[in-house]
């Protein structure tokens, strides 16, 4: 096979013909400034800062620097992270086997020009549209057509791009690249409404934006109208009073402080060798609460070893029935651990000449070769015995508990082509291969089932054999297991995954059940593969991760890519999902309390028709020290506690008492101010110590548990608050308070801490009903789900 020269590549790739990619798991530099800084709050900063240097307010513009600082902050990080992500991911961009002036080399997907000439061999994604030129294999085409058969394709037959190799090895020359090719149509096509597609976190996220971006506008017109018309206020200090309503109703950090979590959470992850190609499903896998796993790889280290073979019929000797096991065991592709653990072994072979070749099939447990004196086939004894495995069951089930795989060697009537054996069988002999548990997995099971996440293996082997592998493992009730050909209905599959906790001889089609029946009991599904059969299960778990050393196909496919293919690394990846989904709900509900706070004071100021007691540069103070810095230092400190409920729920729970005890604290400041005729400047420089040294309080409430890091943290914030309050009172509108003022502001100090104790009780009280009555929904729609079950039966 001559294939091009390599100045016929070069040619094609100054042409435009190369293999380029049209996604990528990273934004362009361009991309990542673009959506930092053309934000809609940055627009809605951008009118504000228009408008007081319009009325000759600067000192006001001072947080127009938290904004610059916000979004630069931003950029850096994505970028940074952008660096260590594609740096990583070359490591794993795929390779593709291609011939450049009639040798055989190894060339990134993207290199690949039209007209190539490449080889395809089992766990290969199909980089681009090509056709078979010679040679044989058995294409997945699920990912493209939704169909799970295999599909045999010899010379002359269309290979998609996106699709998959099970089995064979072929030589397949490129007809569409790059753009050209069906699945980067489809991929154009999909991102159009791909975009949409995040965390709940960030879904929060969004809602609270669009929902404060939609208040913001109406509540800032009303505020400017009233003072300036109604009472007379002036334009300028109209304009400073409706801007400093404004900005305390933006989290303006919030979504930046999430998204920085987000990427450095991504670096961190890069760090240990594991590439993040999505970012939701790190917060997605701190959630995960079942998580699936195959026994070979995962449970197992990702190697095989035959430990004996066991000759059944008499009419071969020893020698006889190992040298055609080896004649099989040569025909095939060393594409799995199985088949590279059989050619290592079975080295002797008896030269006959091979007729034809089937490769291994996922679906029908099976592979073969057809000779003159015959057909013969390898694989699962249930598969290639069929009615006669009875038979032999006893004696298998026996080797089967003692943690072997067992595969049965059988001469065959018909000839194998990777469809279902239908002719009579006769079994030769059978091989017993072992597999060694990886040394952290008792440890790292031990942390899921400390942590509360079931563990389900999934495996095509004996479920004996993977049930017996999993105790040793310590995977909880590994003892309940089934065999999933028992598993014919989608009825039978979701009372199966209920009820165990191994699943052996399953097919690939059914590990997607699996996951779609665990999804239906409103589970949050994590899938751990390796191999071509676990693609489609991946596809459709909430949480996918994949092995480096496995398929190509697999790769792809999932979110998670553990590079050195260590499943030990799952505890630390786990414990970092949670560490952002954890520290974010802290620091959204510091945003969120200058929310509600800034939103009731706004409204209490239109409905008794008096002027927004801060200044824009007064609540800039008050965020800097109480809620952006801490909240900063806040989203990056360790945290592995486990996740429950929802974000929202747990960050209202925090954020409204907060919010309700800051807002009548204020609000009555101002009603006791204008009932004893106290100076209005004297009032709002009361209403910011006020409001910051309740900050403080609600820190305080927020950064658990108390220890030395975060009391330092809180007297730095404070020390530096204190600086601004006494040498920059100018920058930052701070006056001279009478005593009439010290007076109502340490009388409502005092009130506030209690106030803040006894809404926060009743809160917690209301939250405490509020999950009764859900419980005891709960707990009804699982009385409804045993009836339907009891009518099932």
């Amino acid at each position: 096979m001559l294939g091009l020269t390599a100045r016929e590549a070069e040619e094609r790739a100054a042409q435009g013909l190369s293999n380029e990619q049209v996604d990528s798991s990273t934004r362009t530099v361009e991309e990542i400034i673009k959506s930092n800084v053309f934000t809609y709050f940055n627009l809605i900063f951008t009118v504000l800062a228009v408008l007081l240097i319009v009325v000759g307010s600067f000192k006001d513009l001072t947080f127009m620097l938290v904004v610059f600082a916000n979004t630069a902050i931003g950029i850096a990080q994505e970028i940074k992270s952008k660096k260590t992500l594609d740096n990583l991911k070359l490591l794993k961009m795929p390779k593709a086997h291609v011939f450049r002036d009639g040798k055989e080399v190894e060339r990134p997907v993207e290199e690949l020009v039209l007209d190539d000439v490449i080889v395809l061999r089992a766990g290969s994604q199909i980089p681009a549209d090509a056709i078979v030129v010679d040679g044989s294999v058995q294409v997945n085409e699920a990912l493209i057509t939704g169909e799970s058969d295999e599909i045999t394709k010899t010379a002359d037959s269309q290979l998609l791009s996106g699709s998959f190799v099970v089995s064979g090895t072929c030589a397949a020359k490129l007809t569409a690249v790059g753009r050209n090719s069906y699945i980067s149509k489809l991929t154009i096509e999909a991102t159009k409404d791909k975009h949409g597609e995040q965390s709940e976190m960030i879904k929060s996220l969004d809602k609270l934006v669009k929902v404060v971006g939609i208040i913001i506008i109406p509540v800032g017109l009303i505020l400017l109208t009233q003072q300036y018309f109604i009472l007379e206020d002036g334009f300028r200090h109209s304009v400073t009073s409706m801007v400093a309503a404004i900005l305390g109703m933006i989290p303006e950090g919030l979504y930046m402080t999430a998204s920085i979590a987000m990427v450095v959470s991504a670096m961190r992850l890069a760090r240990q060798d594991v590439l993040v190609q999505n970012m939701r499903c790190i917060e997605t896998l701190a959630r995960v609460n079942v998580l699936c796993v195959d026994k070979t790889g995962t449970i197992t280290e990702n190697e095989m070893k035959v430990a004996q073979m066991q000759r059944i019929y008499d009419g071969l000797t020893d020698d006889e029935l190992s040298r055609l096991i080896g004649d099989l065991a040569f025909a095939q592709n060393p594409d799995n651990i199985t088949m590279a653990a059989m050619q290592a072994y079975f080295t002797e072979r008896s030269g006959r000449a091979t007729l034809s070749v089937c490769g291994f099939s996922s679906k029908y447990k099976y592979c073969g070769a057809s000779y003159e004196d015959g057909n013969f086939v390898l694989g699962a004894p249930e598969f290639v015995l069929r009615e006669a495995f009875s038979q032999y069951e006893e004696e298998i089930t026996k080797v089967s508990e003692q943690g072997y795989r067992v595969l049965a060697f059988a001469r065959t009537e018909d000839v194998p082509d990777g469809q279902p054996l239908t002719g009579r069988t006769r079994l030769l002999g059978l091989v017993y291969l072992t597999n060694p548990i990886r040394k952290s997995a008792r440890e790292t099971f031990a942390y899921f089932a400390e942590n509360g996440v079931e563990v389900k293996v999934i495996s095509g082997d004996n479920p004996v054999t993977v049930s017996n592998v999993a105790m040793e493992a310590g995977i909880e009730n590994a003892d309940r297991y089934i065999d999933a050909r028992q598993l014919v209905t989608e009825r039978a599959v979701y009372e199966a995954v209920e009820r165990y906790t191994v699943f052996g001889r399953v097919t690939p089609e059914q590990k997607r059940m699996f996951v779609k029946a665990l999804k239906k009991q409103g589970k949050i599904v994590g899938m751990t593969g390796d191999g071509v059969n676990d693609i489609l299960a991946l596809r459709d778990a909430d949480c996918s991760i994949a092995m480096a050393s496995g398929s190509e196909a697999a790769s792809n496919a999932a979110q998670l890519v553990l590079m050195d293919s260590d499943f030990s690394k799952m505890p630390s990846v786990v414990a970092e999902g949670r560490r952002v989904v954890n520290n974010i709900e802290k620091t959204a509900s510091l945003f969120l309390t200058k929310n509600i706070f800034s939103l009731l004071l706004a409204l209490f100021s239109i409905v008794n028709v008096l002027s927004y007691p801060l200044t824009p540069s007064q609540l800039t103070l008050i965020t800097m020290f109480t809620i952006g810095a801490p909240s900063f230092v806040l989203s990056l400190e360790p945290n592995h506690d486990k996740i429950t409920g929802t974000f929202f729920g747990k960050v209202f729970k925090m954020a409204t008492p907060a919010g309700l005890t800051t807002f009548v604290s204020v609000s009555s400041l101002v009603i006791f101010g204008k009932v004893f005729d106290v100076d209005p400047d004297c009032i709002s420089t009361a209403c910011t110590i006020l409001v910051g040294l309740v900050g403080f309080m609600i820190l305080g409430k927020v950064a658990k548990p108390t220890n030395s890091f975060h009391v330092g943290l809180i007297a730095v914030m404070l020390l530096g608050m204190a600086y601004c309050f006494f040498f920059q009172k100018s920058f930052f509108g701070i006056n001279q308070i009478s005593t009439q003022a010290m007076m109502l502001l340490v009388v409502f100090l005092i009130a506030t801490e209690g106030l803040f104790r006894y809404v926060y009780k009743f809160t917690s009280l209301c939250g405490r009903i509020l999950d009764r009555g859900g419980k005891s929904r709960k707990t009804k729609e699982k009385k409804h789900r045993k009836k339907i079950k009891i009518s099932w039966q």
